[in-house]
């Protein structure tokens, strides 16, 4: 990165910061109706090489092969950039909206994210540059501000009506920790998992499946949420009870909808509760529950991430479940250490039965939030 830094502006950065992706251990479609979620931040994330200039233009390159773009500051904003420029220019427009004096910058990316993987590559892009404009700057914004600029980045900017989860924990993870994140406050609680020295580890299968957050199937989803917490007469389905939702006259679909998501709330608070009580092994049971109601209830899985779940389970997964927004990405699976590499040659094998392309098995731990690494 830093080489291409030199390529294209000569010289070097005047720093380099790194935001990490997500994996979501449970809580799955629940931020945005208000309710809990319990991601961690992985050991992959994005780099952001940045230095300051003076002519109010901004560049914005990546080491992946995709097309740079030099625009004037003044240029930035919502339906004015298309693409992945987009999330980076959209974290500059939000703080100069917020009153923040950006000046012109040269910025070069680097993620080690897979991009399209439900892993959050694209929360890991817009991190590194707020929590770097932030830094070089001096402005001084708490971390879950630097979240809420990232956020409005993807939302206005780049059309992605994501909630606050993945920007929350990009920016304030912990190593050997996940983020309990209340999706109404924004209270963000760090939770040891004690996976280690339960002899437990975490697998990420990426199915390769197509998963794009910004289309018709996420929106669809959104919309029925809140038109059952209408319904029902509830801010949001975080305030809904079984018992109503199940009495209440909803089209069966919307239902469904709805019953994912007051049964993953709970699903969350229980493995919070399972994992301060020194017992992770017992939350395997839950993330197979929620696999379920995302596949059943929210009909957001694919047929090749339910081979991944089975596949998982084969290979001696404690429990497994998708990760990220559904429709394509990747499974997460809980295992015994010593398993992990079962898992991936057992998706490889029952994906090749099938004539797909081959997943990617790879473990992950819960990493340290975005910080400066140069």
């Amino acid at each position: 990165m830093l080489e291409e830094f030199d390529r294209r502006h000569g010289g070097e950065p005047e720093g380099v910061w790194l935001a990490p992706g997500r994996a979501n251990l449970i809580g799955e479609h629940t931020d945005y109706n208000d309710g809990w979620v319990l991601p961690f931040a992985i050991d992959r994330g994005t780099y952001a090489a940045v230095r300051r200039r003076d002519d109010g233009r901004v560049s914005v390159a990546t080491t992946a092969p995709l097309p740079a773009l030099e625009v004037g500051l003044d240029d930035v904003g919502p339906g004015r950039v298309e693409g992945w420029a987009a999330y980076p220019l959209g974290v500059l427009w939000s703080l100069r909206q917020d009153g923040h004096d950006v000046p012109g910058l040269d910025l070069v990316l680097h993620s080690t994210v897979p991009s399209g993987a439900g892993l959050s590559s694209s929360a890991a892009l817009t991190c590194s540059v707020a929590l770097a404009v932030d830094e070089l700057l001096g402005l001084g914004l708490h971390r879950s501000d630097l979240a809420a600029h990232a956020r409005r980045a993807e939302n206005e900017v780049a059309g992605a009506p994501t909630g606050p989860m993945d920007q929350l924990a990009s920016v304030h993870g912990a190593q050997d920790h996940a983020v309990l994140i209340d999706c109404r406050s924004v209270e963000v609680t760090q939770v040891a998992l004690g996976l280690e020295q339960a002899g437990l580890a975490l697998v990420v299968v990426d199915t390769k499946a197509s998963h794009q957050l910004v289309d018709g199937g996420y929106g669809d989803r959104r919309r029925a949420c809140e038109e059952a917490a209408r319904a029902l007469g509830v801010p949001a389905l975080r305030d809904a009870m079984l018992d109503a939702l199940a009495a209440a006259d909803l089209d069966p679909v919307v239902a469904r909808r709805a019953r994912h998501v007051v049964t993953e709330d709970a699903r969350v608070l229980e493995v919070v509760d399972l994992v301060r009580a020194g017992r992770p092994r017992e939350v395997g049971p839950l993330l197979d529950a929620s696999h379920a109601s995302l596949r059943d209830d929210f009909e957001v899985s694919v047929p090749e991430l339910d081979v991944a779940v089975d596949a998982a389970h084969e290979a001696g997964a404690l429990g497994a479940r998708m990760v990220g927004g559904g429709f394509g990405g990747s499974v997460l699976a809980l295992v015994p250490q010593g398993q992990e590499e079962a898992v991936g040659q057992r998706a490889r094998e029952r994906f090749a039965e099938r004539g797909w392309d081959a997943p990617e098995g790879f473990v992950v731990a819960p990493a340290a939030g975005a910080r400066r690494v140069r």
